[in-house]
């Protein structure tokens, strides 16, 4: 059932008979004859992971954690490829990593905003202006920063939040339900959508993506040099400098950030309000979100009539490459404050329709522009027939087909565990003439880009999946310190600033998937999705304990099944499993496996064994924590059943003072 929209006040005196006993408690007990080889590949790969970061930071950063660049910057571009580059360290701090990650990637925001207000990019440590596929991008890092670390990033996070919350900072209507321009943030005065005559649009790009406004009747008697070019100039200022663009709904995610470290209603009331106007326009437009609103609250007023043509919208430059992701921010965000899922039908529509206008195709075949996107993941399979769909639409109709990512269809399924969510992708699958099965060692700027395979693994249908993804991170580690090697004392021009990005070497995706049980972060801006969280318990931190390792084989709500592995061979650990990534489920029931003896016989001059005789316990539950012990050399597997997004989601851990609290039956919620 979902939570009440009117969250627990911080300070707030909860009444004693609502507070419950400490998380129920297990122990592991069945021996560690033979340690598993994903186990064994996972603590691997953390360590890995440890050398490969401390390699970067000594190599491409200042004694401040900024980058080694000393260059100017000579557009509006260039922020997110500076924070990007450590958008996952704090993230793998919360899995699990060293200790002192925190506080380094701390130190390269640091270093970072100190250096991109030098370069007069920022006001107030926030971007100056810019559009939201690459504020969502940018702003990864400070997300993860306030999940690790929410006292010290409430301020920063709030603060930010209020320059659209607020309406006396310029970038949002409430009366037309519309943030006021495409290219917002900090600094009121940066209209428009470049500085000089004309968009900074280079041949190359003009060719990839084609231009904007190719409708105009200016741009009919062309070709033009791209200095002169009406589609680019004026036009492009007048047309979509102003109104609101769909890739500004990744906003939500930066308040729905606010909510979860406040609990303060103003940040969910925005949200409900600026996404539910986009419902509304998505609904009056027959399930299609639609791309652009003039200052006037009205869709195509300035496109003369057009529901296709705003700023990074559909038909330029990205279309649902940008639209989507965005959208599924928004509606994810819409439905985490309110508990209704009926806000994520806008973004469910909108696919469901690109998908009727799908075609499979191969690669080779399809008028994609963004080929190079794809040439790795596909690899070989290019050549084999894939569903496409159309990323782009304009006067023409739809255009521009690219293969059915899973990141938006994932996400809405994580969410929902909705069996319209789940077929939908048994459909995507079924078409596909591409084994799902299939693990490539590469990683995209995103960190992503093996859902389909990681959906293959919960489906039952590829138990070697964990060992095999857990390899291609490893591969793709050493490929980047390599890369490092080759770079570290290149003079990065203005051009090359897109280096870090190559050259990161930490690797997320597949602890997220394996260990967490969720998709890696939706990209344009996203907030964490996952079914589990761990803590340290003696350490009293988010994470992993050393020697531990998870593996996440169902996300079912009545079976989410987890089995962890004590590594070490002579340490005791303990753990405490949280339920979901802001403690936002309810564990209502665990199963989990024990052992009657330790399947040892004989006496010291005896060595034989047996495997040891398992069942199974099951202890009620009631709240977002479960600890569990495992003794050194220890496995355990635990099926628990969970109550999805029965509590307010909260940035709080099980070491607060207010965990007492969040052990609560009461579902009116609690913000720490």
């Amino acid at each position: 059932m979902p939570f009440s929209p009117h969250p627990h006040v911080p300070g707030d005196d909860t009444p004693a008979a609502d507070q419950a006993s400490p998380a129920p408690d297990v122990q592991a007990g069945v021996p560690l004859l033979e340690p598993p080889g994903w186990a064994v590949a996972q603590r691997a790969l953390f360590d890995l992971l440890d050398h490969a970061w401390r390699r970067f930071a000594r190599d491409f950063t200042g004694p401040d954690g900024r980058l080694n660049y000393t260059g100017p910057l000579t557009t509006r571009d260039g922020v997110d490829d500076f924070y990007e580059v450590f958008f996952n360290w704090p993230q793998l701090y919360l899995l699990g990593g060293a200790d002192d990650l925190l506080p380094a990637s701390e130190k390269h925001w640091e270093g970072v905003t100190t250096q991109l207000t030098e370069l007069n990019m920022l006001r107030d440590e926030f971007e100056r202006g810019y559009d939201w596929f690459h504020q969502g991008e940018s702003l990864l890092l400070l997300y993860f920063l306030c999940m690790a670390a929410p006292d010290r990033w409430r301020e920063r996070a709030l603060r930010f939040a209020e320059l659209y919350v607020d309406p006396a900072k310029g970038n949002y209507d409430p009366e037309r339900r519309i943030i006021t321009r495409p290219h917002n943030g900090s600094d009121p005065e940066r209209t428009g959508l470049f500085d000089g005559a004309v968009y900074p649009w280079l041949p190359k790009e003009a060719e990839t993506y084609g231009y904007p406004l190719d409708w105009i009747p200016e741009a009919a008697d062309g070709p033009f040099p791209l200095s002169a070019d009406p589609r680019l100039g004026d036009q492009m200022r007048d047309r979509m400098g102003v109104g609101d663009t769909a890739v500004n709904l990744a906003a939500a995610g930066l308040v729905l950030n606010a909510w979860i470290l406040s609990g303060e209603e103003r940040y969910r009331d925005w949200i409900v309000e600026y996404v539910g106007a986009w419902r509304e326009r998505t609904r009056e437009h027959g399930g299609l979100i639609p791309d652009n609103v003039g200052p006037d609250g009205l869709v195509g007023s300035l496109l003369e009539g057009r529901w296709y043509g705003g700023h990074y919208g559909w038909s330029w430059p990205h279309g649902w490459h940008s639209v989507g992701h965005a959208a599924c921010v928004a509606a994810l965000a819409a439905a985490t404050v309110t508990g209704d899922d009926d806000y994520l039908s806008m973004v469910a529509t909108s696919l469901d329709t690109l998908i009727g206008h799908a075609k499979v195709m191969p690669h080779t075949e399809a008028d994609s522009s963004l080929p190079s996107k794809w040439a790795v993941e596909l690899g070989p399979d290019r050549h084999t027939p894939t569903p496409h769909l159309p990323f782009r639409h304009n006067d023409s109709g739809w255009f521009d087909y690219n293969p059915a990512t899973p990141p938006v269809p994932v996400a809405l399924w994580h969410h929902t565990s909705a069996e319209a969510d789940r077929a939908r992708l048994e459909r995507l699958r079924e078409a596909d003439a591409i084994d799902w099965r299939t693990v490539r060692p590469f990683r995209s700027k995103e960190d992503s880009g093996h859902e389909k395979a990681w959906f293959a693994f919960l489906a039952g249908d590829d138990p070697g999946y964990p060992e095999r993804i857990l390899a291609a991170a490893q591969a793709q580690v050493r490929h980047r310190l390599r890369r490092i090697d080759r770079y570290r004392d290149l003079d990065v021009p203005e051009a090359d600033i897109h280096v870090w990005q190559l050259c990161n070497p930490v690797v997320t995706e597949a602890l997220v998937q394996l260990t967490w049980g969720g998709p890696q972060v939706l990209y344009q801006g996203g907030l964490q999705q996952a079914r589990l969280r761990y803590h340290d318990a003696d350490a009293r931190r988010a994470g992993l304990p050393a020697d531990v390792a998870a593996l996440v084989t169902s996300i079912d709500p009545e079976a989410t099944t987890v089995e962890l592995v004590n590594l070490a061979p002579e340490t005791d650990r303990t753990v405490i499993v949280q339920a979901g990534a802001f403690a936002e489920h309810t564990i209502t029931g665990v199963r989990y496996t024990t052992c009657e003896d330790d399947g040892w016989i004989g006496d010291m001059y005896d060595y034989g064994h047996t495997e040891p005789v398992v069942t199974e316990a099951e202890v009620p539950c009631d709240g977002p924590y479960l600890t569990v012990r495992l003794p050194a050399s220890t496995r355990i597997r635990l099926t628990l059943r969970l109550g999805l997004r029965t509590r307010t989601p909260s940035y709080r851990t099980p070491f607060d003072t207010t965990a007492e609290q969040a052990n609560s039956t009461d579902t009116t919620g609690d913000s720490a």
